[in-house]
């Protein structure tokens, strides 16, 4: 069967229970002006345990709908900043 489809992306809310807000970064370069753009997207994430927090870099993968916008689950935490 198909694969499911993960992204890697920085958590920037913690504030809810088993709920990370990841922004997802995409750099590309504007097909007629030749312009490097970044575009920034923002998802839910499922976090059963808690234990990322604001900053780590995570690697999220899709799921099934768990609430009204949650559809992605954090597959594991790649890295933290330093502190």
């Amino acid at each position: 069967m198909g694969e499911r489809k993960t992204k890697e992306g920085v958590v920037v809310s913690d504030a809810m229970q088993k709920t990370r807000v990841v922004r997802i970064e995409r750099v590309y370069r504007h097909p007629q002006y030749q312009r490097v753009i970044r575009m920034s997207k923002k998802l839910k994430a499922h976090d059963e345990a808690n234990a990322s927090k604001v900053g780590d870099r995570v690697l999220i993968e899709e799921t099934r709908p768990l609430s009204k916008e949650k559809r992605w689950r954090i597959r594991e935490i790649l890295g933290s900043p330093a502190r």
